[in-house]
């Protein structure tokens, strides 16, 4: 897992980003049903079209959602969680929840560390 080859390392290096997470929960919350371009990135505030593309093309090449594609002009797009895609929001379901849990802490921390911060360290 340390070595950059290593594929376990490549998956989670894509699945650990905050749009792939935020993308699975949005097509989880949707599902059985699927989800147009437009919608997603509605419920996904701050996410470029580009970024989404790229996330959402990720997502479908390892097989965690599928694309379909209506022939109207302009196309309509939907997107939808595989199996496997679904089974992927229960570990990023229980690492939001951690993070919820545990923000206070973290802020805390934070704060302390950098009121003990010595100023040449914060250039």
């Amino acid at each position: 897992m340390f070595d950059p080859q290593c594929p376990t390392r490549q998956l989670l290096d894509r699945i650990g980003t905050k749009w792939t997470s935020m993308a699975v929960k949005v097509l989880a919350e949707a599902a059985p049903h699927e989800v147009r371009f437009a919608e997603l990135r509605r419920r996904m505030p701050g996410v470029s079209q580009k970024m989404l593309s790229v996330t959402l093309h990720s997502l479908i090449r390892d097989g965690l959602a599928a694309r379909r594609v209506e022939p109207t002009v302009p196309p309509r797009v939907h997107y939808q969680l595989t199996d496997l895609g679904s089974s992927l929001e229960v570990p990023l379901a229980a690492l939001r929840t951690w993070a919820e849990e545990h923000m206070a802490q973290i802020d805390r921390a934070n704060a302390t560390s950098d009121a003990q911060a010595n100023p040449a360290d914060r250039a």
